[in-house]
């Protein structure tokens, strides 16, 4: 007995010293939670330092703590757009700040219209007659435009620039599931709703290349008007005519070329950079780096900013933003979960907004998750509130489905919307269960008993009832646009089908009503609740912000696993980590043909002109996660 004691004694002794090893790390990491946030006082004079590691983004998704901890993948920072852009502005107005100091070494992109909007805000900067001075190693297409509004631009002797223009192949898997013996059963609306194709198909139809031709053409047309206003000497004839000729002109020296195309102003390392900052804005007294300026960083500044769109005495304009794709759970931010969406809808209902504006960046998704957002902006509507929707870089599919209750609807030339249309993707396994001998058989009572049967088999019943769904509420569809744009359902079918356009073509086909950005759609949402001018109050709509620990979790993560900063970043190892982007998308398009989520109105295909990149690092297990997938 006496032996016993002393083992149960050691037992509850592990026990509590456990219990007390895990209390002590909750209250560390809850006190570093709490401490990470930014500190107004540290801003000072000096040059606000904009160094962009990661995405920029229409609305900030929270971090999983689990999942991060348990993958030991590397958070991705995310920038959002509507934050730099207040940044910028503010800095623009504040005495203590001299200079903007453009970090852009470790940009990874974002969409169309976000670059050309922080561009904009950029150019407004450089107007207050206080310089900007941009580096970089390797300038992609976004961080050009962002580069190009900068008083100077810099770049490493080590790096380059390389302008691709939008575009890119879309991967097709019908060979594949062929040789799988999977079928892969699309229902689909309209000749042009090519969602499907990349499961049935091994390449792009005419139907679809002659849909998607023109979008890219805008893109391109709209990039290269962009860049040229904002930096006059660029030759993209030279840049990108014949790139191999123009990098031999310069002996291969990829800097030299792009200061030779007027891309860049200045060839120089990152510190003779910094010393050219330290020359406007003063040296950092308080470091010995070499070129050190006097800096104030981006969070803190943020932070101290007021905003004085929460200002106003005559009433509330309500923003709502549904960015990501659309589906059914209660997900978000940074996805457009409609349980979360609608219950943040419906709490505002009570708040006496004046009118609301619905602040659109979706490719579409799940029918019902779309219908459920319609429905609850619809019930605003409905009350007498002033709607405008406010489209970003693509609002396709669910992301058009859910502005069709909007009076007035605003977008950018490099907007991408449409896809009026719906699709159901189905995968069924009876070719190849039967390779390895295994049939199906038994009993019916009708045509639909034991259906939908994904290893027998569909029955022609089950086929009818499929395509009566999608056909359904393609009708529904086009009756709700037809409705919302004063067209016939004759006329909502020709621009619909699942077409896509760019923004100057859809204002023409009366699918959008006038250029403008999300500040356009709440001038005019005010003016319609006759609020007085630059007397209201503009609230965005979220849920209490519970992602505590997103920046802390971040931060341990970069710390265990090497930061952003700290990886290659010249034009090669660019290159390189979109392929792995592609690899990863292979699994999540073979995961959606899996997922079976019903009805969708969702552009699957939108992917290489959405201008988003990925917002993570590629997983180091992509390609055994695929193979798992395919076995």
């Amino acid at each position: 007995m006496s032996f016993a004691g002393k083992v149960w004694r050691l037992l509850v002794g592990i026990k509590d010293g456990l219990v007390l090893i895990f209390m002590l790390l909750f209250f560390i990491v809850l006190f570093g939670a709490l401490t990470a946030r930014p500190n107004p006082g540290t801003v000072r004079d000096g040059a606000l330092l904009l160094e962009l590691n990661g995405v920029v983004v229409e609305e900030v998704s929270t971090i999983d703590p689990f999942e991060a901890l348990l993958s030991q993948t590397i958070p991705i920072r995310e920038y959002a757009a509507r934050d730099l852009i207040r940044a910028i502005d503010g800095a623009a107005q504040d005495p203590r700040i001299k200079a903007i100091a453009l970090d852009l070494s470790g940009f990874l992109g974002g969409g169309h219209v976000h670059m050309q909007d922080v561009g904009a805000a950029i150019g407004r900067f450089r107007a207050s007659e206080k310089p900007i001075i941009a580096y970089g190693i390797a300038y992609s297409d976004d961080a050009m435009m962002l580069a190009a509004h900068a008083s100077e631009v810099w770049l490493d002797p080590m790096g380059g620039v390389a302008i691709a223009g939008p575009g890119g192949e879309t991967l097709y898997f019908g060979d594949a599931l062929d040789r799988f013996n999977i079928n892969a059963r699309v229902y689909r609306t309209g000749a042009f709703k090519s969602a499907g194709e990349p499961y049935t198909e091994n390449r792009m139809s005419d139907e679809a290349r002659a849909d998607l031709a023109p979008v890219y053409e805008s893109l391109w047309e709209e990039y290269r008007a962009k860049i040229k206003k904002a930096r006059p000497a660029v030759n993209f004839d030279l840049a990108t005519g014949d790139p191999a000729a123009w990098l031999s002109a310069a002996n291969n020296d990829l800097a030299q070329a792009a200061k030779a195309a007027g891309l860049v102003d200045t060839v120089g390392t990152r510190d003779e950079w910094s010393a050219r900052v330290a020359q406007i804005a003063g040296e950092d007294e308080w470091s010995k780096m070499p070129g050190a300026f006097a800096t104030t960083q981006y969070d803190p500044f943020l932070a101290q900013l007021e905003d004085t769109s929460l200002l106003g005495d005559s009433g509330t304009v309500g923003v709502i933003t549904i960015s990501g794709q659309i589906t059914d759970a209660d997900t978000g931010p940074g996805t457009g979960g409609a349980a979360r969406i609608e219950r943040i809808l419906d709490n505002a209902l009570s708040a006496d907004l004046s009118a609301l504006v619905v602040r659109v960046n979706s490719p579409g998704g799940t029918v019902t998750g779309s219908e459920t957002i319609r429905r609850a902006i619809q019930r605003h509507s409905d009350k007498g509130i002033p709607i405008a929707v406010s489209m970003a870089n693509i609002a396709t599919s669910g992301g058009y489905y859910v502005a069709t209750p909007a009076q007035r609807i605003f977008a950018e030339p490099e907007t991408v919307t449409g896809s009026i249309g719906v699709i159901v993707i189905v995968p069924t396994f009876e070719d190849i269960l039967a390779d390895y001998g295994i049939q199906s058989d038994g009993i019916r009572t009708t045509g639909l008993s034991g259906q939908p049967d994904f290893l027998g088999g569909f029955t022609p019943e089950m086929e009818s009832v499929l395509r009566a769904s999608v056909d359904n509420t393609y009708t529904n569809f086009l009756t709700l646009v037809s409705d919302a744009r004063g067209i016939s359902i004759a006329q909502a079918d020709e621009l619909g089908g699942g077409r896509i356009y760019a923004g100057g073509t859809a204002r023409q086909l009366g699918l959008i009503d006038q250029f403008g950005g999300l500040d356009d759609a709440i001038s005019w949402a005010a003016a319609q609740a006759e609020l007085a001018q630059d007397d209201y109050a503009v609230r965005h709509l979220t849920e209490a912000d519970t992602d505590v620990f997103g920046p802390l979790l971040a931060g341990m993560l970069s710390g265990s696993a090497g930061t952003a900063h700290s990886a290659p970043r010249d034009l090669a190892s660019s290159f390189a980590r979109s392929e792995r982007a592609r690899l990863t998308r292979v699994a999540d398009d073979i995961e959606t043909l899996l997922a079976s989520e019903g009805v969708m109105a969702r552009c699957l295909v939108c992917g290489p002109i959405e201008g988003v990149p990925p917002k993570a690092e590629p997983r180091a297990d992509t390609l055994a996660r695929l193979l798992t997938l395919l076995n």
